[in-house]
C-alpha cells in the first residue's frame, strides 16, 4: 500500500517526496489508483531521466520539452497509459520512444521482454528487433499508425498511444483484429505530439 509522507521543510524537497506527492495530488485525484501503476512511478525516478538542468521540473503536471524535439510527458499520461495498457507477464512489448527511456524503464519489471524504437524509426517502417510483439506503447500522440507499426504487432494485440483528433490529442487504445488495427479515443489529455508520425497533408486549391 502505498502512503502519502509529510516531512519538514526543506529548500529542496527529496525526490521520494516528490514522486509520493505526484502520486497522491496528479494521480490519485484523476482516478488512477492501481497499484501497479503507482508502485512502478513511485519506484522510477523522473529526474534521472531529465538533462541537470530541467531535472526541477520533473515533477510538474504537464510535459517537459527537450532538445531535438524529445520531451518527457506529465506524470498523468504515463499513469493512465500504463493502466490502459495492463502489461501482462507474458507481454512481449515494443516502446515507441519520447527520447528520455522513462517509459521503458517504467514497464520493464512488468513484462517478459521490452523493445524500444525512435519515434522516426517508427513512422518511417524500419521493423524493431525482436517482432512481432503482443503490446506497443506510444510515447506520444500521432496522427496515424503506419502500416508497418502495426504489422510488428501480432494479431489480437494490443496498442495504446496518444492520438491526435482534430487538433485535440486523446489517450487512444485498440487490438489489432484480422490484420487491422482499431483505436478508440479513451479521453481528451494533454500529450506531446511526434510529428514523425504526422499524415501527408492533402491537396488544396485557392
Amino acid at each position: 500500500m502505498i502512503e502519502a509522507t509529510m516531512t519538514q521543510n526543506t529548500s529542496l524537497p527529496d525526490s521520494q517526496v516528490a514522486r509520493r506527492a505526484m502520486i497522491d495530488s496528479q494521480l490519485r485525484t484523476s482516478g488512477v489508483n492501481e497499484e501497479f501503476v503507482l508502485a512502478r512511478m513511485l519506484a522510477v525516478p523522473r529526474e534521472a531521466f531529465l538533462p541537470a538542468d530541467k531535472a526541477a521540473l520533473a515533477y510538474i503536471d504537464r510535459s517537459i520539452a527537450l532538445d531535438a524535439g524529445g520531451h518527457l510527458a506529465s506524470p498523468l499520461f504515463y499513469g493512465k497509459l500504463l493502466l490502459e495498457a495492463a502489461p501482462m507477464r507474458d507481454d512481449r512489448v515494443l516502446v515507441v520512444e519520447g527520447g528520455t527511456g522513462y517509459l521503458p524503464e517504467l514497464l520493464r519489471p512488468l513484462v517478459s521482454d521490452i523493445a524500444t524504437i525512435s519515434a522516426t524509426d517508427a513512422a518511417t517502417g524500419k521493423p524493431a528487433a525482436g517482432a512481432p510483439f503482443s503490446l506497443i506503447v506510444i510515447d506520444g500522440a500521432v496522427e496515424q499508425i503506419p502500416d508497418a507499426l502495426a504489422a510488428q504487432l501480432t494479431d489480437d494485440g494490443r496498442i495504446v498511444a496518444g492520438l491526435v483528433l482534430r487538433q485535440v490529442t486523446r489517450l487512444a487504445a485498440g487490438r489489432k483484429i484480422d490484420g487491422r488495427v482499431t483505436l478508440r479515443a479513451v479521453e481528451d489529455l494533454g500529450i506531446p505530439v511526434l510529428h514523425a508520425f504526422d499524415a501527408p497533408k492533402g491537396w488544396s486549391f485557392a
